[in-house]
Order: C-alpha cells, then sequence, then structure tokens
C-alpha cells in the first residue's frame, strides 16, 4: 500500500462546510478513501475547524496521511465575534451571516487547487465540497478538475432540503400540507416541518439568498456522494437521483468500524478514550459512569435522550418532558442543555426541571442526567439502550440504526424534520413525538409515546425489528469481498473512482486491490 501511495495516483480535496456535524462525516470519508485508494487526499478547512479536527484524531491513527491545509478566515472581517469560524456556540441570529461570510473561502481555496497543479503538474482528480459550498462548482471547473458534492444527510432528507429551498412550495398556498417538487404527491410535506427561516423565506431573505444560489450550482456538479445506504433509502436513492439527473453514489454508513461489527461486551475503559477522540468533546460525567448506569439495567430497556449539540427546547418543553418521563417508569439516560433562552452552555439550574426530579430519579436509578456531552456512540451500542429520542440529525439518525435501535423523533431544525418524515413512512422505524421549539407538548404525550416505543410486543416491537433489518442492510453494505460479493457502499465506491478517473480503469479498479491495511 505504501508503494501504490507514494507513486502520483491523484490528489482529492476535500471541502467541509463550518459546522462539527459536518467535519466529522467529511473526516471519515477522507479516512476511507485514503484506507481504500491509492489516491492522496487534502482536507482543507479554517483553523479553529483544523484544530477541532485534530483533536478528534490520534497520532496513531490508521489514516494520519491525510493532509490538512488551512483556509485563512478573519470572522471579524465579517460582522462576527472574534474567533468564530462554525456554528458552535454560534446565536442563531448570526447564523444566516457565518453562512455567508463562507463564500470567501473561494479565493483560498483557488489557490490550494492551482498550487497542488503546479506541485503535481495537473490539477486534482476532483473537489469534493459541503452542498452548502456551491461556489466550488465553478473553481473547479475554472482550474479544469471535476466537482463533486458531498451531502452529509440522508437521500430523502437531501431531496427535500435541496427542493423546499428552491421551489418554496409552501409559499404558493395556505393550505397546511402542499406537494414538494420531486416527490410523489403521495409524500406532502406539513409547514409545521418548516423550519421558522424556511416559513419565512421569499427569494428576498438572507438565507433565500445564500441556498438558493448554493444548492442551485451543485446541480451543475460532476456527481453527489451521500452518506447513506442504497438498501435503506431506496424511495430516497430514485428520487434524488431523478431529480438532479446526474450519478448519486450511496457510499454510507460513515460510523467508526466497530459499530458496524457484530455486538461485544463493552469494558467501561474500552472506547472512552477513542470516542473523546471521534466528538473532540468534553463530557458531561465520565463515560465510565454512562455505562455503569446502562450496565444495571435489563437489555434495551433505557431510552436514551440527545438532541444534538447545538439544539435545546424550550422551558414550558423541558418541564414537561421532565414530568413525562418520571412518570412512565422507563430507564432513561438524558443529555440535558439550558433550555431555550438562555446559554446552551451556561450552568443548569434545578429551576427548569421539577422540584426535587433530578434527586429522585438518580435515587431510584430510574434516570441519569448528564451535562452537555455523553458518550453517544457508546450509549447507543450499549445492549441495555432500548430507544433513541432524538432531534433526527442525520449523524445520529446513522448512529442508532447502525444498532437497530428504534427512534422517537423531534426534528428541530435543517432537514431534520424530512429525515423523521421518511422514517416514520417509509422505514417504520421511527415515531415524532414533536417538533421544534414552538410547539405545545403534554407529560401525557410524552409518557404514551415511551410506552408505545418502548414495548417489546405491538407497534414498538415492529419498530424494532425493523431497527434491525436496517442495521443488518447496513452492515452487508460494507461487507468486503470480490466483485460479486462486497456490499452496495463499496460497489458505489468503486463507480466513483472510476468517474473520477474517466473511466480510465475499464472497470478494473477495485478498492479491495489497494485496501491492505488493517
Amino acid at each position: 500500500m505504501d508503494d501504490l501511495k507514494s507513486q502520483s495516483h491523484g490528489h482529492i480535496v476535500m471541502l467541509p462546510f463550518m459546522a462539527h456535524g459536518h467535519l466529522i462525516p467529511f473526516l471519515a470519508l477522507a479516512h476511507r478513501i485514503r484506507r481504500q485508494t491509492p489516491f492522496a487526499v487534502t482536507l482543507a478547512a479554517t483553523t479553529l475547524n483544523l484544530r477541532y479536527i485534530r483533536s478528534t484524531t490520534s497520532p496513531d491513527d490508521d489514516d494520519s496521511g491525510i493532509r490538512l491545509h488551512e483556509l485563512p478566515f478573519r470572522s471579524s472581517d465579517h460582522g462576527l465575534p472574534p474567533d468564530t469560524e462554525n456554528t458552535e456556540n454560534l446565536p442563531l441570529s448570526q447564523m444566516g451571516t457565518l453562512f455567508h461570510a463562507s463564500i470567501s473561502l473561494a479565493a483560498p481555496v483557488e489557490r490550494l487547487i492551482s498550487n497542488i497543479t503546479a506541485e503535481e503538474g495537473r490539477p486534482p482528480l476532483c473537489v469534493i465540497s459541503d452542498v452548502f459550498f456551491g461556489w466550488s462548482v465553478d473553481v473547479a471547473r475554472r482550474l479544469g478538475t471535476k466537482s463533486i458534492a458531498f451531502t452529509t444527510g440522508g437521500a430523502y432528507g437531501t431531496l427535500a432540503y435541496l427542493s423546499v429551498w428552491l421551489h418554496l412550495p409552501h409559499s404558493s398556498t395556505d393550505a397546511e400540507e402542499f406537494s414538494v417538487p420531486g416527490f410523489p404527491e403521495r409524500c406532502r410535506f406539513h409547514r409545521s416541518q418548516l423550519h421558522r427561516f424556511i416559513r419565512e423565506a421569499d427569494t428576498t431573505d438572507q438565507w433565500s439568498k445564500f441556498f438558493q444560489v448554493q444548492l442551485k450550482l451543485f446541480l451543475a456538479s460532476d456527481g453527489w456522494l451521500c452518506n447513506s445506504v442504497e438498501e435503506i433509502e431506496p424511495l430516497g436513492f430514485d428520487l434524488l437521483r431523478k431529480y438532479l439527473k446526474l450519478p448519486v453514489w450511496a457510499i454510507g454508513p460513515l460510523v467508526p468500524p466497530h459499530m458496524l461489527q457484530k455486538s461485544s461486551p463493552i469494558s467501561p475503559n474500552s472506547r472512552s478514550k477513542s470516542l473523546q477522540k471521534h466528538t473532540g468533546k468534553v463530557f458531561g460525567v465520565s463515560p465510565e459512569k454512562c455505562l455503569d448506569f446502562l450496565g444495571s439495567h435489563s437489555p434495551n430497556s433505557v431510552l436514551y435522550i440527545s438532541f444534538g449539540s447545538q439544539n435545546t427546547i424550550s422551558p414550558s418543553q423541558m418541564m414537561q418532558l421532565a414530568i413525562g418521563l418520571e412518570s412512565s417508569g422507563k430507564p432513561f439516560l438524558w443529555v440535558i442543555r439550558p433550555p431555550l433562552g438562555f446559554d446552551i452552555k451556561g450552568e443548569f439550574q434545578p429551576e427548569w426541571l421539577p422540584p426535587g426530579f433530578e434527586d429522585r430519579v438518580t435515587r431510584s436509578k430510574q434516570g441519569l442526567l448528564v451535562r452537555n456531552w455523553a458518550p453517544q456512540l457508546d450509549i447507543l451500542s450499549h445492549s441495555s439502550t432500548g430507544a433513541f429520542l432524538s432531534h433526527c440529525g442525520w449523524n445520529s439518525t446513522v448512529e442508532s440504526l447502525s444498532q437497530g435501535m428504534p427512534i422517537m423523533g423531534w426534528p428541530m431544525a435543517g432537514e431534520q424534520a424530512y429525515n423523521a418524515k421518511m422514517m416514520v413512512e417509509e422505514m417504520g422505524v421511527c415515531v415524532e413525538l414533536t417538533r421544534g421549539v414552538e410547539s405545545q407538548i403534554e407529560a401525557e404525550d410524552v409518557k404514551r409515546v415511551i410506552e408505545t416505543v418502548m414495548e417489546e410486543e405491538g407497534k414498538g416491537g415492529e419498530m424494532r425489528k425493523r431497527a434491525t433489518a436496517v442495521m443488518a442492510q447496513m452492515r452487508q453494505a460494507v461487507k468486503e469481498g470480490s466483485d460479486d460479493d462486497k456490499g452496495s457502499s463499496l460497489k458505489a465506491m468503486d463507480e466513483f473512482v472510476r468517474t473520477i478517473l474517466g473511466d480510465s480503469t475499464n472497470g478494473t479498479f477495485s478498492f479491495l486491490q489497494v485496501n491492505h491495511r488493517s
């Protein structure tokens, strides 16, 4: 493998968007390309985002050959607070400013590609860019290389996000439900599935001016990579390909390899250090305490609750969720942050929960509340975890389904409501509890949905069977073997490679021919 990589087989440049939820899948894709092809990889990002990427890797990482290139970016030049280079800790009111500021990366990216071309005597094979970096399509074309979009979401959610922003179909009707271009009539969408920014968009607002331009540019790319699996989203991939009229390669799931291996007993110390490296986060309590709590409960009995690192719920929603959790009697592990209207990274105050709530659930061992961050991969892969109350962000969705975990959906923003819709209507692995931070929710609803999802028989049992089937499809998709036996995601990666090489390999190139690293 080292001999192959020492030769000039080509170079791939990767451009992730400025958000932790995008950086991690990009890094995972870079790892896979390095492991399974002879290509050089340069991942380019701003200073603080590179620092975050480095915090998720270790010196003995198998894929330490990935070159990290720093893109200059000074947030204060764009009306942002100093040292603001990603969406983490950024108020919603300033998100749009960051998105627009990201366009300024075009010039340093152009210099990077020109330098690689000068050094190697030819342009990179392709530029793999986040779908929010539509400007990269023109940069790639100008410099003689291919442009590939990488959507860190699923196929169904990506199409919905793309089509809703480009067409704003809800703006031409007063009805609560509406059709979305690219979807069959049976897949009607609801206004409550739209974030407030999209509901209010009129093509002249800040968000429309960014998304309608950047997303449309990628319609002229050379193809799309998607962090999902063909077999789990057949409708989504069929619709996305018909809409884009471009190649779409299903190369997921991009999760740590151990998540796709057969279950094995978990030692409290077995992966905590590697998990902290993987996330780059500081855990609210020790991974050992989380695993000890899970280990004290029976299989499939614990509800895991997390809304992602950038989301929280309103004070009234938090209160009703707590009351419903306690009254359900089901064990739970809740990653909890201050509610909407308060500093999400600030100190948690007891008055945001029912009086004595944390003391009671801790004493009875019904619940464990974790401030800030928990070892999600360990929790989801633990045999005691039975369901996931999630915001339905795609990274969390893929991690959950890779463990056969049914989902209680509480989508917040982005394409999360579209992910939830797909998992409810197409997969049958999810029940929605509510949507967003503006909805009213009662403790009785929380209790009822928990009981439905956690039951061993009935609807809960059926959801678990379907989630287990999805897990099996994910594992099959990354199965190694001969050309005929390998999984669909590995075949898709082969097809992607043939495309960026211009079919010069005559179909003879195979990842497994160069994959000699364990």
